[in-house]
């Protein structure tokens, strides 16, 4: 038997002015967990694409049990027994659970014609469920689904494919602490089975907890590869970014004013089950946290706020004047700017260039002659930005879509910072980014406090808010169910106990 389940040796590959892969290599053992770490832009998601057949290697071979293999496209990846949990969902929002879960390869039953045996496939997708301690509906449309609920169907399907190597590309970047929880218990279950797993995630805790192995990349280079017991964090992110990295979370400048920015009164959603009767503050040069668990309709609230969901009844101020917001543009009008949960969904335009996705915030700004774009100022806003925010690319005219998840999130960025919001609400601003990202961001963030802008930042992850804060709101079940502005009480469990309260 062959000491690895599969090998990537000397994998390069490049786009169009950047070698996103240069020599990389990877070797996985059977039955464990390798955790790939890297800053983003890294080449941790291409190295994966490159095996699964989504790219085409300019060089290096895959060895799986022992024989060299071939990968042309995922579905012959798939019948080699590999399968990917994907950073980027893309799911088919109008189709069934089970659909989704199947997508690709139906039961069939034979008869006079073959046809997709349904009543097979939504057993078998109940199953995988059940297994996966996910409670859905297999004929519920995707798409009355949460990002996190679409995740754990994605982890289901990876399962329910019974592969002997397994990617989990940031998996649990829209999880809940229970659903994390579930998964790692369905990786334990998969180790015990022998199956290789290749787990990319930014979460140190996470990696601490279910790594036996780490790879970390660099640039698009292989740094090394080491067991993770012996990996204390502050070498992993030393060993990431090239340097140490201190204090995470930037010390403040400044302290909020006490003038308020924006005032929501009573706001209630057209429906019933979302938020309900939310009034809350927000003051010049504050970062006002927004905490709750799955479910909470904290992002729910915000597109209400920014016009993107209808609203039946409440109020909302901009410096102490009352605005109708019904659309985005009334947002943006009134001085509002919002970056999405849903990076991929809503967040980007995957088709156009970087210059265009910052430049879409400001082009009716920059008219001549009310019609003809100036290009030479838009340019300077954009060079600007990729220079103020370091992101990775050759040129502001490369498409987004060739960009890492973690640059992508920096464009978005850069399109409210060039549109100068009065408020900026940052949905999980950080998810799917890698450490050092991370910490840029939040300078961006101190910046922008220090500038008398206000933010409202909604995370998931306990320790960023309490780090970033000034003050938290907590929702549970779209109710704002309490409020932490005091030094003791900025706690994980003041937070927890607000996040309950049913």
């Amino acid at each position: 038997m062959a000491e690895y389940k599969l090998e990537l040796r000397g994998v390069c590959k490049s786009f169009p002015g950047v070698k996103a892969l240069d020599n990389v290599q990877l070797s996985l053992r059977p039955g464990t967990v390798h955790a790939l770490m890297g800053e983003n832009g890294a080449g941790k998601s291409t190295l994966m694409k490159c095996l699964f057949g989504i790219y085409k290697m300019d060089a290096g071979e895959i060895i799986l049990d022992g024989e060299k293999v071939e990968i042309n496209n995922p579905d012959e990846a798939m019948k080699k027994g590999i399968a990917m949990v994907h950073q980027e969902l893309q799911p088919v929002p109008a189709r069934s659970v089970a659909e989704n879960m199947y997508l690709g390869r139906f039961p069939t039953k034979c008869g006079p014609l073959k046809v997709i045996d349904h009543k097979k496939m939504y057993e078998d997708t109940a199953k995988w469920l059940k297994e996966v301690k996910m409670d859905f509906d297999p004929k519920a449309q995707l798409g009355s689904l949460s990002i996190g609920q679409m995740q754990s169907v994605e982890i289901a399907k990876a399962v329910s494919q019974q592969a002997k190597v397994i990617i989990f590309d940031e998996p649990t970047s829209s999880l809940s602490d229970n659903e994390v929880e579930a998964l790692f218990r369905i990786m334990n279950d998969l180790r015990d089975k022998g199956v290789a797993m290749v787990y990319i995630s930014h979460k140190m805790d996470e990696i601490k907890r279910i790594a036996d192995d780490i790879t970390v990349m660099r640039d698009g280079t292989y740094v090394g590869t080491w067991p993770a017991a012996e990996m204390t964090t502050d070498q992993i992110i030393t060993k990431m970014v090239g340097r140490e990295l201190t204090n995470v979370y930037p010390p403040r400048e400044n302290k909020p004013g006490d003038e308020v920015v924006m005032e929501v009164k009573n706001l209630c959603s057209i429906h019933a089950k979302s938020f309900q009767n939310v009034s809350f503050q927000l003051h010049k040069g504050e970062i006002l946290g927004f905490g709750g668990l799955v479910g909470a309709q904290r992002t729910e609230l915000m597109e209400g706020i920014f016009g993107i969901r209808g609203i039946a009844s409440g109020e909302i101020y901009m410096h102490g004047k009352k605005v109708k917001i019904k659309h985005p543009i009334d947002a943006m009008n009134a001085g509002i700017g919002l970056i999405t949960e849903d990076r991929r969904g809503n967040g980007i335009f995957g088709c156009l260039s970087i210059k265009d996705n910052v430049g879409v915030s400001i082009y009716n700004k920059y008219l001549n002659a009310g019609f003809v774009l100036n290009h030479k100022k838009i340019n300077e806003i954009v060079t600007s930005s990729i220079k103020k925010l370091s992101i990775k690319t050759p040129s502001m005219k490369e498409h987004i879509s060739n960009l890492s998840g973690g640059n992508q999130q920096k464009v978005i960025v850069a399109r409210w910072l060039a549109n100068d919001p009065d408020v900026l609400i940052m949905d999980e601003p950080t998810r799917g980014i890698d450490v050092g990202a991370k910490h840029e961001i939040y300078e961006i963030m101190c910046d922008l406090a220090k500038q008398g802008k206000a933010i409202i930042m909604i995370s998931s992850e306990m320790s960023e808010l309490l780090g970033m804060s000034d003050r938290i709101c907590v929702m549970c079940n779209g109710k704002l169910t309490g409020e932490v502005k005091e030094p003791e009480d900025m706690t994980q469990a003041k937070i927890m106990e607000y996040a309950t309260r049913f």
